[in-house]
């Protein structure tokens, strides 16, 4: 094998295992205690800022189901295609989804600026909420949906930011539902979106 693939390679796998690790211990039911449901160990207060340069808190979503999505804008893959896939349920529910919005939350504060993130989410669908802040508060969201996220230094200087990759479908009193099934067919997806409106 090539030796300037192994550094890469060596980083994805351990990155895929620390999601896998983060996914069973966020969604196992051994993971909790006894009286604890799941809907309470995941989610939770935040205040965040839009793409419009407003603060977002998560009592502003209350009413309508929403979904969340931890990514960042120079995302080579994961989060384009999650977000186009979440703008494709969104326009599946039709009229009956105007109230529906899904969550953007940048894990790389750094480089999603307000601007930044604007003009990344141009080409999703208007629904999908763009939000960032500072580092503290983008990690106490991180936290409070039991995610992971960590910068990754590249050879050239640069970095990338690994971190969880899990559609979060949070209930109209924001209360966790579970891990949302984007790659199934759209119309599939959108209506199990709307039984929680």
């Amino acid at each position: 094998m090539n030796r300037r693939l192994i550094l890469p390679l060596v980083v994805f796998l351990l990155g895929a295992a620390a999601l896998a690790a983060a996914a069973f211990i966020t969604f196992a039911p051994g993971g909790r205690q006894a009286g604890q449901s799941q809907a309470s160990s995941v989610g939770g207060p935040f205040a965040l800022t839009t793409t419009e340069g407003k603060t977002l808190t998560d009592k502003d979503l209350r009413g309508a189901p929403f979904l969340v999505f931890f990514g960042f804008t120079h995302c080579p893959d994961i989060c384009p295609t999650k977000l186009f896939e979440i703008s494709e349920v969104l326009r599946a529910a039709g009229t009956k989804g105007e109230k529906l919005r899904a969550l953007f939350i940048s894990v790389d504060p750094e480089r999603d600026t307000v601007e930044t993130l604007k003009s990344y989410l141009g080409s999703f669908d208007p629904r999908i909420i763009g939000l960032t802040g500072d580092r503290a508060a983008i990690d106490a969201a991180i936290k409070a949906y039991r995610g992971y996220s960590k910068k990754v230094p590249l050879k050239d200087g640069d970095y990338t930011m690994d971190h969880t990759a899990l559609v979060y479908l949070m209930d109209k009193n924001g209360g966790f539902v579970g891990a949302f099934n984007i790659e199934r067919p759209p119309a599939e997806a959108a209506q199990e979106w709307l039984r929680h409106l």
